[in-house]
């Protein structure tokens, strides 16, 4: 893992995409068809397979300033000489400045990481674990199908709290909210709370649907 040292600087090709935010160790599949992004492909295939994704929030006409270095793990060439990718989230970054704008915006960019917890995350994390259970048990039962979670939910708080945040759907501007936090308790916090306000609601319309039947 790179030093979040000021002195790890790089510059990476930056890609950014409406409304997403990547986070490390989760996957993200891409079809690349824009042709300044399949020079920006073609490019780093031949490197090291790392680009920087970004979040664009559209409403703002904003780009995010921290975002998560993306790997190509697997790659599909398809007529028209689009792509069609497979990358995984690496670690995350800064953008310090724009080293330049043409054919793809390409930056100078410092690592982040999460500060040394100083007490036992265990507790917090587990307590995450466990309002993710319930929100899904109370899914399942207010669509009538069984809903599972994945095998491979990660037991370190660190890397729960980045699965628990890409996993919520259509809130962009909170997934980046997290991103950008380098405290693992303050991530796993706001996670809780956020699982908690969606349980409550779930329960309630659980409740509320049993007395109708």
């Amino acid at each position: 893992m790179a030093s979040s040292s000021s002195l790890a600087v790089r510059e990476l090709p930056l890609f950014p995409l409406p409304e997403v935010v990547l986070f490390p160790h989760r996957p993200l599949p891409l079809h690349i068809f824009e042709f300044r992004y399949r020079i920006m492909m073609n490019t780093i295939l031949e490197g090291d397979r790392r680009f920087g994704v970004l979040m664009f929030d559209p409403t703002q006409g904003q780009v995010a300033s921290v975002g998560c270095c993306a790997e190509v793990i697997q790659y599909q060439r398809l007529p028209d000489d689009r792509m069609k990718i497979v990358t995984l989230g690496q670690q995350r970054f800064r953008v310090l400045e724009a080293v330049r704008e043409k054919p793809y915006l390409v930056g100078l960019v410092e690592w982040i990481e999460d500060e040394p917890p100083t007490a036992d995350l265990r507790p917090l994390a587990q307590d995450v674990a466990n309002l993710l259970r319930d929100v899904v048990h109370l899914s399942s039962k207010l669509m009538d199908q069984p809903i599972e979670l994945p095998d491979d939910i990660p037991d370190l708080p660190t890397e729960l709290s980045y699965w628990v945040a890409s996993n919520l759907y259509g809130v962009a501007s909170e997934q980046q909210m997290l991103l950008e936090m380098q405290d693992t308790v303050a991530r796993l916090e706001r996670e809780a709370e956020i699982l908690t306000s969606t349980r409550n609601h779930l329960a309630a319309r659980t409740v509320l649907k049993d007395a109708l039947n």
